[in-house]
């Protein structure tokens, strides 16, 4: 198996990681309008409109060795969302783990630490990079709050980066994560899934 070309299923306590098929498409919609995503202006969020444009892009970017997407799987066995390694340099070591969109009945319950603890370590002893980038808009202050938690370390801003949708341009926050600093974020996050176990108590 080669680790920057064939996606792994990843399995956790509370949910799996999986690759993303077409087969997903009604479940990854169904998770969209849980809390209605696609209202929010900061980030891109396919629609029934969008989906197969979403899809056809995202499987170019996998096909030519760019990303490398999954289906999050919930405990329960539905589609929870999606996130992927995108920006993919085997030639530099370097990924970027992003496209990051959960239902909003997962938001905030510990499934995205447990997902990005999951990918970090894929990306770091399976994969062998050097450093992991991850990048949020501005305005997005739950998300910009979740990297900081895992203890990723911001970059820069990227202003004027990207034209959204509604005709804004996003100032995009750059974290990153080094290979040098990855066992202090690991034992953060092992710590931060700890807590979460015994606040369900």
């Amino acid at each position: 198996m080669n680790a920057w070309r064939d996606a792994p299923t990843l399995i956790g306590k509370h949910l799996t990681l999986r690759p993303l098929s077409l087969d997903d498409r009604a479940g990854l919609l169904a998770a969209m309008a849980d809390g209605d995503l696609a209202q929010l202006f900061y980030t891109v969020v396919p629609t029934p409109e969008t989906v197969d444009a979403w899809f056809a892009k995202l499987f170019a970017e996998r096909d030519a060795g760019r990303a490398m997407p999954f289906a999050v799987i919930a405990a329960d066995g539905r589609i929870a969302g999606t996130t992927r390694f995108m920006r993919m340099s085997e030639a530099d070591k370097r990924v970027e783990i992003g496209g990051t969109l959960y239902a909003k009945s997962v938001q905030r319950t510990g499934l995205n630490t447990e997902a990005k603890r999951m990918l970090l370590a894929h990306a770091f002893d399976a994969m062998g990079v050097h450093c992991v980038q991850i990048r949020t808009g501005w305005h997005n202050r739950t998300s910009r709050q979740a990297i900081e938690r895992l203890g990723a370390k911001l970059d820069g801003v990227l202003r004027n980066h990207k034209l959204m949708p509604d005709g804004h341009f996003r100032d995009t926050m750059v974290y990153s994560i080094i290979t040098e600093e990855w066992p202090g974020v690991r034992a953060n996050l092992d710590w931060l899934m700890a807590q979460h176990e015994e606040s369900r108590g």
